[in-house]
């Protein structure tokens, strides 16, 4: 089912726009198509982009990027409704003081990008959670996405696989999809070695892995972690799972 030819929408200013349908979740039943989608950012969409989505009936766009991200490439899209969940970007800082002292490495940003992940989880839940909040509310369609759609986007559809009984193997398997759709923009490849670009530009399993440890550590598990920081009992889940998932 990652494969599937519906889930990745080829937009012309969005490359990383895919939608959550199709995947199997609790009791055997599917993710509805065309109502939980997750994106890169927004704020290069053709009107030809915005036509597509206002066809889905797309309501609201929930978006995890920086204050400083959001005011770069700024959007609006006719009918949408923007929720601003800021997480503000951390390995760009880290990396620059390292870079004060030494030159980076492929094995620097790995690093970073797991404390990232763990950071996630662990500090931004409260994002997160406003984000299940909505879902538990509106069944209307809609997108989550930062500004690649990769890592705070990762972590936020993971969650919502999970939350929606999805096995995580399939959860890995999405989260990957990255790697094949994901363009960065011509400027993010000057200014760092390669291999270091290598690895910002994509995930890694071992990203994903480091939340999911956090999660087990600090936690106690998904399930625990789903309930305690995201307000998802099983009320909520079964609730959850009434709105998204097919009969």
């Amino acid at each position: 089912m990652p494969d599937h030819p519906d889930r990745h929408l080829r937009l012309q200013g969005a490359s990383n726009f895919r939608d959550l349908g199709g995947y199997t979740g609790e009791g055997g039943r599917r993710i509805r198509w065309r109502r939980l989608f997750r994106s890169d950012h927004l704020g290069g969409l053709t009107a030809g982009d915005h036509e597509q989505l206002r066809a889905f009936g797309l309501a609201h766009a929930f978006d995890f990027r920086g204050v400083d991200e959001q005011a770069a490439a700024p959007y609006a899209i006719d009918g949408v409704r923007r929720h601003s969940l800021s997480i503000e970007p951390t390995v760009s800082q880290r990396m620059q003081d390292i870079a004060r002292v030494r030159t980076l490495t492929a094995a620097d940003a790995v690093r970073l990008m797991r404390e990232l992940y763990r950071m996630l989880v662990n500090d931004q839940a409260h994002r997160f959670a406003a984000l299940f909040e909505h879902l538990l509310a509106d069944e209307a369609p809609l997108v989550f996405h930062c500004t690649a759609g990769k890592d705070r986007t990762g972590i936020a559809a993971a969650l919502i696989l999970l939350a929606l009984g999805v096995p995580m193997a399939t959860v890995r398997q999405d989260f990957l999809l990255t790697n094949r759709h994901f363009q960065p923009p011509a400027l993010a490849r000057s200014g760092l070695p390669p291999d270091v670009l290598e690895v910002l530009w994509k995930v890694q399993e071992g990203f994903l892995d480091a939340a999911l440890e956090a999660i087990e550590r600090d936690h106690g598990g998904v399930d625990r972690y789903l309930a305690q920081r995201l307000a998802l009992g099983p009320a909520a889940r079964r609730a959850l799972a009434a709105r998204w998932l097919q009969p």
